[in-house]
């Protein structure tokens, strides 16, 4: 299924905010380290790429992947590659 690239970022942001350790810490419109700023760790990180494999039906990220991601703009980048985006009409 198509989505807009504003509904990928909604989606994508809204989990990162949910699953955020450091929730009060996030703020949508910055792009933010993820360890650093928002207090992921391994499982928490983990959590989040279930989360957003699952909202996108996504194939599992593989680990060096995984790896190189590291802020939420680097997330919203690579969910946008996956998924087919429509563009508006």
């Amino acid at each position: 299924m198509p989505y807009s690239s504003e509904e990928v970022r909604e989606t994508v942001l809204a989990i990162i905010e949910q699953l955020a350790p450091e929730r009060e810490q996030f703020e949508a419109g910055k792009d933010m380290r993820l360890v650093e700023d928002l207090g992921f760790h391994s499982l928490a990180l983990l959590e989040m790429a279930f989360a957003i494999e699952d909202d996108f039906d996504l194939p599992p990220i593989d680990e060096k992947t995984g790896r190189s991601i590291q802020t939420t703009e680097q997330v919203l980048a690579y969910v946008l590659s996956q998924v087919e985006v429509r563009t508006p009409s």
